[in-house]
């Protein structure tokens, strides 16, 4: 009975050793994810804002060209591009995470939608990117890429 109580001693340990394990993994990667989130939207933030000015810069001369009414509505645009690249470059990932898991809550469908768009779009690309890499061994060297090589290695002889 003894052997019994000490067996289930040393799965519960082994247990509880897998679960803080696993807790340290989680908070790493949400480390690394927050980490990620916060670099990549600065920069985001940077270059959208960057396009906010290229904008501007382009209802100026719609509007110096005597065009009001397009450079109304570039400025607006403007400004609104102005606003998504200060918002991605002054939040922090904490803030992001939290808006688009709020969004997606008030909109499920759209984001479930939208989830599916990115994935097929995703899958799209892949399968498109895979052909032409087939394409360009198989037409390098006139074999197939998945072909067996046997036999003396090229440039030996």
């Amino acid at each position: 009975m003894t052997t019994e109580k000490q067996e289930t001693s040393v799965v519960s340990q082994a247990g509880q050793q897998v679960q803080e394990k696993a807790g340290e993994v989680k908070s790493q990667v949400g480390d690394k994810l927050r980490e990620q989130v916060d670099q990549r939207s600065t920069e985001a933030g940077e270059q959208v804002t960057a396009m906010s000015q290229a904008l501007r810069s382009s209802g100026e001369q719609l509007r110096n060209d005597g065009n009001e009414t397009p450079a109304k509505l570039i400025e607006g645009a403007a400004q609104r591009v102005d606003r998504i690249g200060s918002y991605l470059r002054d939040s922090d990932s904490n803030r992001i995470l939290g808006d688009a898991e709020s969004w997606a809550r008030s909109r499920p469908w759209i984001a479930a939608a939208a989830g599916a768009l990115v994935g097929f779009a995703a899958s799209r690309f892949l399968k498109a990117s895979s052909s032409r890499r087939h394409d360009q061994l198989s037409s390098g060297n006139g074999r197939s890429p998945h072909a067996l090589t046997t036999g003396t290695p090229p440039g030996a002889m």
